[in-house]
């Protein structure tokens, strides 16, 4: 697929099932920009236009760095407070389109995950890091805070208290330290080969029951254990009702593999 971006590329498996956006600022470590902002939104609306794309993964060029974090030259001429908040907004806006996907989204890390960059990769619903990746929200030694998101998805994903340690010291980890910690869910040699594992381990089951399990989870952590039950029961009602939900029952049944059609 021809691309007409510059600073990211996207391309599509060969089937048409996985599309892959590539981070390319390879003299910046792959720093988050304004232009790579507008233009990660735009490529995000080009997955999906192809009706067969069942999954997207987000990498950086190269095995240095996936994004080594926001562009710290934006931040030279910020004069007023409006003007920053108005700076978080538009990264935290980007990234909230990932979250929003119809579709599964995975961070394949393959190098530098700083700043903006973590940001970016907790707005997937997966990560999967390179064995020499490196995670971490050092905002605060250079006088900042997170700002894309990071105060509020990590805790979510770690807990309150391991998402200060990071935010608060600074510090970086390694893969294996944020596999422990919860921050990714695989470490592997390569990210992007992994990661393209993953995705077929998951796009092979029904299209409808993946986004309502997303949304069940999603929606869930964002309101009480008893009614975010009552929404589970809410959407499997809805999945029960689907074809593929037919297709699979029978598929068990007689001992053979389904065919989905995310009907």
């Amino acid at each position: 697929m021809e691309n007409d971006f510059n600073t990211l590329t996207l391309d599509f498996s060969d089937d048409g099932a996985i599309a892959i956006i590539t981070l390319q600022r390879p003299k910046a470590l792959n720093a988050l920009n304004g232009e790579m902002l507008q233009e990660l939104g735009m490529a995000l609306e080009a997955v999906l236009e192809p009706p067969e794309t069942q999954a997207l993964i987000i990498t950086g060029d190269g095995d240095k760095a996936f994004v080594a974090g926001a562009d710290i030259a934006d931040f030279k001429g910020i004069a007023t407070a409006f003007e920053g908040r108005e700076l978080a907004l538009n990264g935290q806006d980007v990234f909230s389109s990932i979250s929003a996907m119809p579709i599964p989204t995975i961070a394949a890390i393959n190098g530098f995950a700083l700043g903006g960059g973590l940001e970016l990769a907790l707005a997937c619903d997966l990560r999967v890091a390179a064995k020499t990746a490196k995670m971490g929200l050092p905002e605060v030694t250079i006088g900042i805070i997170p700002g894309y998101g990071g105060t509020q998805r990590l805790p979510r994903l770690i807990g309150e208290g391991r998402a200060l340690d990071l935010i608060l010291t600074g510090r970086s980890v390694t893969a294996d330290e944020a596999l422990t910690l919860g921050i990714v869910n695989r470490v592997a040699d390569n990210a992007l080969e992994e990661a393209e594992i993953l995705v077929r381990a998951i796009i092979k089951n029904a299209p409808v029951a993946l986004g309502l399990a997303r949304e069940a989870v999603r929606r869930g952590l964002a309101t009480t254990l008893n009614d975010g039950l009552e929404l589970e029961a809410d959407l499997f009602g809805m999945v029960s009702t689907t074809k593929d939900m037919q297709e699979g029952v029978t598929a068990f049944l007689e001992k053979r593999k389904p065919e989905f059609q995310g009907e």
